[in-house]
């Protein structure tokens, strides 16, 4: 049963991963045997996190590239490729946020949002899938959240990116699944990260969101890594098009 999330020896690009639920991610799927490419447009922050795996074991490379550049995504993935090895497993993790009132939300946010969070995620998935159909098979991780099921105050144009992401995981399922890949998405909940800290240290906002999940707490980022080694293992041959919450039943209650 344990080969069956076993990655050994699998190389794994994950997008975004300098820190936070990125770095997270490729922490676990390194420790599940993936050789893991890092990735972030920060490069001391890039450097430091490679450090970080190294010095914990991992096999862990890098590659800086900003994922809403169409010429660098391509070369920096057949970088990878000359230099590694195939891709066997992408992590779309790259994304950003912007927060403000939608009456006066900037257009220039808006747009920054979608290259991001939605036009990122299709210009490394398609670079990498035109290397995996070929070989008939691969694994595509798209990393959502629920606020692409739920909006809040002041984040309509981030819900609407999700809930893309959502959409266009399915449609990359649709088209790629016949040639062997696996495309679904992880819907992560509210996680304690650097990027949430802020929100962690309001009062207010930190005692709505225990009240408002289940499971009365924030999420810490390594419990988000089984639902990926599920999804980037053999395990999940069968699953395809799919998006798993992992939000301590945020999305299951009212």
């Amino acid at each position: 049963m344990a080969d069956l999330f076993d990655l050994t020896g699998r190389l794994a690009l994950v997008t975004g991963s300098g820190q936070g639920l990125g770095l997270a991610l490729a922490r676990g799927l390194g420790g599940a045997g993936a050789r893991v490419v890092l990735n972030d447009v920060v490069g001391e922050r890039l450097d430091a996190a490679v450090s970080t795996l190294r010095g914990e074991g991992l096999d862990a490379d890098g590659r800086m590239f900003d994922v809403t550049d169409e010429a660098a995504v391509e070369g920096a993935v057949a970088d990878v490729e000359a230099r590694l090895g195939p891709l066997e497993i992408l992590v779309n993790n790259a994304g950003i946020q912007r927060r403000a009132p939608l009456e006066s939300f900037a257009k220039a946010d808006w747009d920054g949002l979608l290259a991001v969070n939605v036009t990122g995620a299709f210009l490394v998935a398609r670079a990498v899938a035109n290397r995996m159909i070929p070989r008939g098979r691969g694994k595509i991780i798209n990393i959502s959240s629920v606020n692409g099921e739920l909006a809040r105050p002041a984040i309509a144009p981030y819900t609407a990116t999700k809930g893309a992401v959502n959409s266009l995981t399915r449609g990359m399922a649709a088209d790629w699944a016949r040639h062997g890949i696996q495309v679904n998405a992880i819907g992560p909940g509210y996680f304690l990260t650097e990027l949430t800290q802020p929100l962690a240290d309001d009062p207010a906002f930190d005692g709505w969101l225990r009240r408002r999940t289940p499971a009365g707490r924030w999420g810490r980022p390594s419990e988000l890594v089984g639902a990926a080694v599920f999804l980037a293992s053999d395990a999940s041959s069968f699953v395809n098009g799919q998006v798993i919450y992992v939000d301590g039943g945020l999305l299951a209650s009212l």
